[in-house]
């Protein structure tokens, strides 16, 4: 319990940082990957795509925290996420 307690004092907590990527083509307009965003990263796109389905777009890019939900969801495979670097500490720390 105090090893919780000294991370939270020195700030030693590293916060994953992501890129999202969508393949809008793929994409069925499910709005899955948008409702169950635990960060509100995504948003609806006013265009469609080829099927005529409105598809995600990233609105919030620095609130990804590569929690990969958006790719667990997806049930067309259209949405991904890659680690892109930790943040924490007053710092950036590549992957």
């Amino acid at each position: 319990m105090n090893d919780v307690k000294i991370a939270f004092i020195t700030n030693d907590i590293k916060i994953p940082r992501g890129t999202v990527h969508i393949v809008r083509d793929r994409c069925s307009g499910c709005s899955f990957c948008i409702k169950f965003c635990p960060r509100n990263v995504l948003g609806t796109s006013d265009e469609v795509n080829e099927a005529g389905y409105y598809f995600p777009i990233v609105k919030e890019r620095e609130a990804c925290v590569n929690c990969g939900l958006c790719e667990i969801i997806c049930p067309e495979l259209a949405i991904w996420s890659v680690l892109e670097r930790y943040v924490g500490a007053g710092e950036e720390v590549a992957p």
